[in-house]
């Protein structure tokens, strides 16, 4: 019997040993300078989240989604194209909106319509509008998005990440399921119990499901069959796909290196929370990957002595040079 309610019990009977991960990963947009987005470096990651062989994310919070304009969006979008040629790849739809908002539902229509003329999979980002009104006028809503694409991902988010996030009920999330063209949804609650929850019910009802986990302090949800959709796979995709086939070939080595990861993760995704984004620039930088570890105008930064933290943790990683930072001024040699 699957609860609808209430906290998870022990995990040990969802455990899914050797089992092949599908991997999303939320591609950073770098930035030149506060104002200019680096779009040569972007792409350049983006070819290496393809590489790895995970599935790229764009237009995500990890990628200053809610914060582009709808212009910015779709340049984004045809970079992601041309990039990915037939290849798989998710894109964020956003309203655009503030607090106290009316639900539009018409532009998620016209955003998800954007993406799909693009060759992506829309992923609903929670709006203000969306957040703000009831749990059943949420899932009209996506089931009213459903209607009118073939393909797409809902979005379970913690208010750690974004003001308008929300949290469906278990009991919601079993009339998510119910609606056939979403393929699977973003599980952001920062919360075990709940995505266990999930699971079951999904395993129950519709296995064919995807709960993707976003859980970026507990990566190790793979093992109890989530999927994946996070924003620190973007700090190296290269090793999140490495752990993943250590998983699927029952490598025990796969032990080591989620350790090694999810301690990149507890310590980027410390609050302030979206402060991430700027570790990931950092990290990215420290391995020769981008050029500047800007962020934009007004987004949360990190301290310059992080930079020194994840240098050594990415020596741990073997991604980053020894020596690479000098010790104690979190400057680069």
């Amino acid at each position: 019997m699957v609860p609808v309610s209430g906290r998870a019990t022990e995990p040990y009977d969802l455990l899914r040993p050797e089992r092949t991960i599908t991997g999303m990963s939320a591609v950073l947009l770098p930035h030149a300078d506060p104002f200019t987005p680096d779009l040569d470096g972007f792409a350049a990651h983006l070819a290496r989240t393809l590489e790895a062989g995970l599935v790229p994310a764009v237009n995500m919070d990890t990628g200053f989604g809610p914060t582009l304009d709808d212009s910015a969006r779709q340049e984004i979008l045809r970079v992601t194209r041309e990039i990915c040629g037939d290849a798989e790849f998710v894109a964020g739809a956003h309203v655009d909106d503030a607090p106290g908002a009316r639900l539009d539902l018409d532009r998620y229509f016209q955003q998800v319509a954007t993406i799909a003329s693009h060759g992506g999979t829309p992923i609903l980002f929670p709006s203000h509008g969306l957040g703000g009104v009831s749990e059943g006028e949420q899932l009209a809503a996506m089931a009213a998005v459903g209607e009118r694409c073939d393909r797409f991902l809902g979005f379970e988010l913690s208010r750690a990440f974004h003001p308008a996030g929300f949290v469906l009920s278990l009991e919601g999330y079993r009339d998510l399921l119910g609606i056939r063209s979403c393929a699977g949804a973003k599980h952001s609650s920062l919360e075990r119990a709940p995505e266990w929850d999930r699971l079951r019910l999904r395993d129950r009802v519709r296995p064919d499901f995807m709960v993707l986990t976003g859980n970026d302090l507990a990566i190790d949800m793979v093992c109890y069959g989530s999927d994946y959709l996070l924003g620190i796979s973007t700090f190296a995709p290269d090793l999140f796909a490495e752990r993943d086939r250590c998983w699927a070939s029952g490598d025990p080595a796969f032990h080591q290196r989620n350790d090694d990861l999810q301690y990149l993760g507890r310590f980027a995704f410390r609050t302030p929370v979206p402060a991430y984004k700027h570790s990931a620039s950092q990290f990215l930088r420290l391995r020769g990957w981008i050029t500047s570890d800007a962020t934009p105008a007004g987004a949360p930064e990190r301290p310059d002595s992080d930079r020194a933290v994840l240098a050594e943790l990415g020596v741990r990683l073997g991604v980053v040079e020894q020596g690479v930072v000098e010790p104690g001024t979190g400057s680069r040699t």
